[in-house]
Parts: C-alpha cells; structure tokens; sequence
C-alpha cells in the first residue's frame, strides 16, 4: 500500500499544480446541462401559423375563435392571416411559417349538412419537433371543435385517466443524471491510463519502472489517482448541478449518501475501462483521437439525452454493455424518482463486475518495460 499510496500521491499533486485543468474538467459539463437542459427542454411556444378562411361563415368562425383561445392561453400558436393560399405556402416554404391552417370554400356547408368537412394543415415536416407539436395542438382543437355539447352523467363511451407517479420533470432535471457521469468520464479522461501514457512520452516512467513496485500495484495506484479526481468531479457536479436544475430537496443526506456510492463504483469502472483501452497505447497523439469517438460512442447510447427505446437495434446492443447506461439509470433512479439502493443493486453489481474485469485484463495486458 505504501508503494500505490505513494503514486496516488504523486498523480494528486501534480493535479493540484494544475488549476486552470481542474476548472476545466468541472465546468465543461456544467455548462453542457445547462445549455442543453433549456435548449431541449423548453414546451414550443409561438408557433407561426398562416390561416387562409376562404369560407368567411359563421362556423368557420367559431373554429377561428377556438384556435384564438389556444393562442391566448397556451401561446403555442400564434395565427397570422391571409387572403389566398398562394402567399401562405411561399412564406411556408421561406421559413417565415411553421404551418398554414386552410378552411376550404364548402367548409360551413358541410358542417350544416353532416357531410364530414375537413380543414387542411400544411406543416414544415423538416422540423419532427415543430411538426408533431402542430399536429397535437390542432388534433386536441378539432376535437373541441366537434364535442356537440356537455357530456352525459354516465358516459357511455370508455375513458382515459392520467397518473403520474412522479411531479413534473422538465429536461434539465432528465439530463442531470447524464451530465454527472458526464464529468466523471472528463476526469477520468486525464487520469489513469493518460497519466501513463504522457509520463511514457516525457520519460518520467522510468523512474518508477526500476523500482520494485509491481504490475498490480502500479495500475491500482493510478487507477485509484484517477478515481478520487473523478470523484471530486461528481460531487462537484451533483451538488451543484442539483441547485441548478431544481431538484426537489437536494440536500437530503439520505440520497447524498446513495448518490456518493454510485458516483465511487462508477468513477472506478470508468478509469479501469480507460486504463485498459490505454494499455498497450504508446503515442500520446493517440488518446486525443480517442476521446471524441468514445465520447459520443459511450454518452449518447446510455439514454442521457434520449431514451434507449427510440434507438435502433444495433445502438440498443451498445447500450446494453455500455458502463454508461448503468451509471445513468442509477442516478436517475436516485436523483428523479428519490429511490433507494435496492432499486439500482443491478446497475451497482454490473459495474463492480466491469471494473473487476477491467482491471484483471489491464493487468494482464500490461508491459512492465522500458
């Protein structure tokens, strides 16, 4: 122990010397929640909408009037008029539209007759965001539309009843869980392996190589280096992220004890994965070409930003091995729904078992040369 404790000591010092390093690696990620939290996680609001009436009746109006409500207190559509269709789809195709609401010549006519009218939304489909919002919002208005009257006191017809389990959780609470191990891996980017591999490419592993410390001791010290700092890392970003994004009580020493556990195990398994894919690296060009490709290889398949159901097949089976998805399910299980351990004891095990793993192949695949 005293041999790894002394390498802990010398990777912490040389850290400490580094402050600009150490703010770096902690803002990063806070500025990620912060700008990706509000820029997706915001309802659409003030949607343009071209509104062409070529029937000018009396119930073509009180669907205009309905769609003047949704405005005023929804505000997610905002109706501009215009006299024919022509102009409306130019300035839709220009971009100065989101959609163009068209209430046909007959559409009155039809109503009175029971002869199913129909009223034409064309949408800018390049934008899935804006185009599924539009139709949501028109699909709930046209329904308004056609209710005839108040509802029986016995409704014949089946209904659907809204429970939700958990308060409302907007997108930046959802991508908490993400940013934080987000900032454990930033760390565990320049520590570990990386430690190595730049002590190799100054000439400074030559001094502990002649020592009589051995392969195990060796990687554990500068695993254990990379996991303290990762650690900092995540409760820096937990606390703090926490205030940011709202979570209801964020100081609950109960959670905070859980969380610390999960952030210990992942920071472990993260630097152990990284120690293992640096092991026979020699080239410190080599880790810079790394980092981006298993950024987005590792972060964006766990379910982060979006959940793993819309993935397809292939990025469903990255998913399933990837420490990622385990370590995210795991805080948004403690920091979102306030569970306990039991509810994160297979994510807890599964990345026990990969840093085991990892480590026992790093030191197997480890050279102890010159």
């Amino acid at each position: 122990m005293n041999r790894i404790w002394a390498l802990i000591e010398r990777d912490l010092r040389r850290f400490r010397r580094s402050p600009t390093l150490i703010v770096v690696s902690m803002v990063f990620p806070l500025v990620q929640l912060v700008v990706l939290g509000y820029a997706f996680g915001g309802k659409l609001r003030h949607l343009k909408i071209g509104v062409v009436d070529q029937d000018h009746q009396l119930t073509a109006v009180k669907l205009r009037e309905m769609l003047g409500a949704v405005t005023v207190n929804a505000e997610t559509l905002t109706p501009i008029d215009y006299p024919d269709s022509g102009r409306a789809l130019g300035d839709l195709r220009n971009g100065q539209l989101n959609g163009v609401l068209t209430i046909p010549p007959n559409f009155s006519r039809s109503v009175l007759a029971g002869a199913g009218p129909q009223v034409a939304l064309v949408e800018d489909n390049t934008d899935q965001f804006v185009s599924s919002t539009l139709e949501g919002a028109f699909t709930s208005l046209v329904s308004a539309y056609n209710d005839k009257g108040p509802n029986p006191r016995v409704p014949a017809q089946a209904t659907l009843s809204i429970v939700e389990v958990y308060p409302y959780v907007p997108y930046i609470q959802y991508l908490l869980p993400g940013s934080i191990v987000l900032s454990i891996f930033v760390m565990v980017m320049i520590g570990g392996g990386i430690i190595f591999i730049d002590d190799k490419a100054r000439g400074l592993h030559e001094g502990y190589l002649v020592t009589p410390i051995s392969k195990f001791e060796l990687i554990m010290g500068f695993n254990l280096s990379g996991t303290i700092k990762a650690i900092l890392s995540g409760v820096v970003l937990m606390t703090i992220g926490s205030l940011i994004a709202g979570i209801p009580r964020p100081f609950d020493p109960v959670r905070m004890i859980h969380m610390l556990v999960m952030i210990v195990v992942t920071a472990l398994a993260l630097v152990c994965m990284m120690f293992l894919i640096m092991v026979r690296v020699s080239d410190p060009l080599v880790p810079r070409a790394v980092f981006g490709v298993l950024n987005t290889l590792l972060f964006f398949p766990s379910g982060a930003v979006y959940p793993v159901q819309a993935f397809p097949a292939w990025m469903r089976a990255i998913s399933t091995v990837d420490p990622f998805s385990y370590a995210v399910h795991a805080f948004k299980s403690l920091l979102l729904k306030n569970t306990g351990m039991t509810a994160v004891y297979g994510d807890l095990a599964y990345l026990l078992v990969f840093a085991i793993l990892s480590m026992a192949a790093a030191t197997a695949l480890f050279r102890r040369t010159l």
